[in-house]
């Protein structure tokens, strides 16, 4: 479920990405394997753990309120410069912002999908509609605004998405 019509053009040279916002490696506790992705939507933080009980720690936009979905997902798909579709629920929900995108939008800066996307996918049901994805408008980090899935910034999911391998396990942590 990608979040986000298509916006004309980032917003301009005056939006400055807080400081909070840029990734950084934090300690965490024992007991996580490495090179998992845990989204804690209450915090609007993405951790990618990595060895030595560390993670990489990323603030993400995530769904709205009754668009999020918890659970446990893999890495199947990974895609440069995704093409984007709205789901037929989108389309459904908000006619006015996506009923123009039905026949789907080409990959580039102007998709909502942004650089690069982590495709989810449950065992025995594949593709969940679920991403983890970069995004054209970075006003929508550290918000809940999407139709379900997780976004960075173009320059961080770029970043991340050269480090998941496919087959990676995915939580997405239950709303508080």
């Amino acid at each position: 479920m990608p979040g986000g019509a298509a916006r004309a053009h980032p917003p301009g040279p005056g939006y400055t990405l807080p400081d909070e916002f840029r990734p950084r490696v934090v300690p965490i506790r024992a007991g996580f394997a490495p090179y998992e992705i845990h989204v804690l939507p209450s915090r609007f933080a993405l951790y990618f753990t990595q060895e030595g009980n560390r993670a990489i720690h990323y603030t993400v936009g995530i769904g709205r309120p009754g668009l999020y979905h918890a659970g446990a997902f893999y890495v199947g798909a990974k895609k440069e410069w995704p093409n984007w579709k709205p789901t037929a629920e989108m389309i459904e929900r908000e006619p006015n912002r996506y009923a123009q995108f039905a026949d789907g939008m080409p990959g580039g800066i102007d998709n909502p999908l942004g650089a690069r996307a982590l495709y989810l996918f449950e065992p025995g049901r594949g593709d969940t509609m679920l991403r983890i994805h970069g995004t054209n408008d970075p006003t929508a980090i550290g918000r809940a605004v999407s139709n379900g899935c997780a976004r960075l910034v173009n320059e961080q999911i770029v970043e991340l998405y050269d480090r998941v391998p496919i087959g990676a396990r995915v939580l997405l942590y239950p709303q508080e």
